[in-house]
């Protein structure tokens, strides 16, 4: 759980020249599996609310990550990572925080979020900001592998 030792990032939407940057932080921040090609959701996002994929950056440096998506019925919180070295600052807080600043702009009722069964540290931070377990499962179906993305590198 982060504390209120906060240092103030600054927090913009991505720019393509963050990819690489964006990629290795996500690899150290372990959330990269092998079924998901952070390239390919990078690429895909940039088509959707491309503004709502924010980044955290201390001294120039990128430290943070979060994309947020909105379907008109609920908002959702996916890639929320920070550099392992600059945890507990309270950077991961502000940028959730500013997230949701965004979406209530747009009239979003309701955040879901889905975290892995055993990421009890990161239940533990999302409960510290008001977020709780819903009664619900949650289901997915891949129709387009990442394995074989359907994206021609020269378009990423």
């Amino acid at each position: 759980m982060e504390n209120m030792n906060w240092e103030h990032p600054s927090i913009r939407p991505f720019r393509s020249a963050d990819r690489t940057d964006v990629i290795e932080l996500w690899y150290r921040a372990g959330l990269v599996r092998p079924w998901n090609n952070p390239d390919a959701d990078i690429y895909r996002k940039l088509k959707v609310d491309p503004e709502l994929f924010l980044v955290a950056l201390l001294n120039e440096k990128l430290v943070a990550t979060v994309m947020g998506g909105y379907d008109g019925h609920r908002g959702w919180i996916n890639y929320l990572a920070t550099d392992p070295e600059h945890r507990n600052l309270g950077i991961a807080r502000q940028l959730v925080q500013h997230l949701e600043a965004e979406l209530l702009k747009r009239g979003c009722p309701k955040i879901n979020l889905q975290i892995r069964t055993e990421n009890q540290e990161v239940r533990a931070f999302y409960e510290h900001l008001g977020y709780s377990v819903d009664a619900a499962i949650s289901m997915g179906k891949r129709i387009i592998p990442d394995s074989d993305p359907q994206i021609a590198p020269q378009d990423r």
